[in-house]
């Protein structure tokens, strides 16, 4: 029986860590987490936000998912967007989803990220 979703491993390009550093944790509020250092040495970066891993994988030949993307719920999207925003990284708003106010923006080595709030029922 599944309970839980333990992590979301994403790509990355060699060389890719401290720009995907500096997203994860000033743009986004994560922390890193460090990895098992059998796994470390195949480079990559983990981080961790509540209960929400997400783990970047080196991968070589590196492209971005256009469609694939984790899903992560925040509370105060207007204002998580604006902490976007200030950092320079671009939202697009979608209101698509019924009872959802949501979002896609992209890390800084294009990998699509959807951030979503419920909406209380009016």
């Amino acid at each position: 029986m599944i309970t839980a979703v333990d992590h979301v491993q994403l790509a990355a390009p060699p060389g890719s860590e401290e720009r995907l550093r500096t997203y994860y944790v000033d743009v986004l509020g994560m922390t890193e987490i460090p990895k098992p250092s059998v796994l470390a040495a195949r480079g990559g970066c983990w981080f961790r936000a509540g209960g929400v891993q997400l783990h970047l994988g080196i991968e070589t030949g590196f492209r971005p998912a256009r469609k694939a993307h984790p899903g992560l719920r925040v509370t105060g999207i207007e204002r998580y967007g604006d902490r976007l925003r200030a950092h320079g990284v671009p939202v697009e708003w979608d209101d698509s989803l019924p009872g959802h106010r949501r979002f896609y923006s992209r890390d800084p080595v294009g990998n699509r990220l959807e951030f979503l709030e419920a909406q209380a029922a009016v």
